[in-house]
């Protein structure tokens, strides 16, 4: 069940300039024919640093059927505008594992170190050194750049660089106009929305999850809204038209906003 490391994607949004705040975003998960997940991601930035954290639970007769649980989190800091990862880590059980990674970075962001453990066994892994890993982040610190840039410029368009502490690959954001938003039984938000992609590069890299599968010919689509008490951008809705188990809809039942 490691294909729900795609609900990472559930995050955009805000940041002005010097002041601290946090968004939650609550989503309802489809999946094929199944009211799959409920999932949360929440996320806060300073001006000196950020913190990231997203929780999945399986749903319903989905549960019953493939049964997960996983938690990530990060945090890091923001040094003359660019993101630092100081700290990642990610839980998960499914029916017949238990899961879990930490990234271990040193003071200049650089990973070091890998600690994975599966089924109560641990391997630590140091990490070389490696210039093609130097300007790599973690994929929710990528959620975190983006949310910042948005903010800023109002557009999604970017291309940045992760390291899982295996294998190196790139995120791809795309504009792609806006959209009217349908009004949905499942989510309250409807309306005008700005409409972004994201692609996965590999890189030639091969990988068993289903983030890992997302290539360029099936991008995840995902329409941006304004809240209009706060100013802050917020994600409204997710789609991805084709996976192994389907189509994947995430809708936002609720945002939680604090300054």
């Amino acid at each position: 069940m490691k294909k729900y490391t795609i609900f990472c994607l559930l995050f955009l949004l805000s940041a002005k300039p010097a002041a601290a705040f946090s968004v939650e975003h609550q989503f309802t998960v489809f999946l094929g024919p199944f009211n799959a997940s409920k999932t949360t991601f929440t996320y806060s930035l300073t001006d000196r640093d950020y913190r990231v954290n997203s929780t999945v639970r399986t749903a319903g007769i989905f549960d019953s059927l493939y049964p997960f649980r996983a938690n990530y989190a990060t945090t890091g800091k923001i040094k003359n505008g660019n993101f630092e990862t100081t700290s990642y880590h990610y839980d998960s059980r499914s029916r017949f594992n238990k899961r879990s990674k930490e990234m271990v970075y040193n003071d200049k962001g650089e990973p070091v170190y890998r600690i994975s453990t599966k089924n109560d066994k641990t391997k630590k892994v140091e990490i070389e050194p490696d210039l093609n890993n130097r300007d790599t982040t973690d994929l929710q610190t990528v959620f975190a750049e983006l949310s910042r840039q948005y903010n800023q410029v109002k557009f999604c368009d970017s291309r940045l660089q992760v390291f899982d502490g295996k294998r190196r690959f790139d995120v791809i954001f795309k504009d792609e106009g806006r959209e009217e938003l349908p009004v949905s039984e499942y989510s309250p938000y409807a309306g005008m929305a700005a409409k972004c992609s994201m692609y996965i590069d590999k890189l030639g890299a091969k990988g068993d999850d289903l983030l890992w599968e997302l290539t360029s010919d099936r991008p995840i689509y995902f329409w941006i809204m304004t809240d209009t008490q706060s100013g802050r951008p917020f994600i409204a809705r997710i789609i991805v038209e084709d996976t192994p188990l389907g189509r994947l809809e995430v809708y936002t039942r609720k945002t939680v906003i604090k300054e």
